[in-house]
């Protein structure tokens, strides 16, 4: 069973992308959209998680350009027609509230 875990709020405020990340599993992906999407800000921690963990990332490309963010290139931009087809593609999804 696969899971797509979503984050929206910014792994620099509280545990929730910690948390996220220590119960992904092989076959989850993570999705970052809001302040999530900080996370790829280069030269910080959790960018350097992200890029270390090599995880099926997926982001929602207008939340990452609202906040003038680059989407690195093992990172895939999406957008919310692109969201509901991976939720649909996977069999559950948890989002971080």
């Amino acid at each position: 069973m696969s899971t797509l875990h979503v984050l929206s709020h910014s792994p620099f405020g509280d545990s929730r992308f910690a948390s996220c990340l220590r119960v992904l599993g092989e076959q989850d992906a993570l999705l970052l959209c809001g302040d999530a999407t900080y996370a790829l800000r280069a030269a910080t921690v959790p960018f350097a998680e992200l890029q270390r963990r090599g995880l099926k990332l997926f982001v929602l490309g207008e939340d990452a350009q609202a906040r003038a963010l680059d989407i690195p290139q093992w990172a895939e931009a999406i957008d919310y027609p692109a969201f509901v087809a991976l939720s649909l593609h996977h069999d559950k999804v948890n989002t971080w509230l």
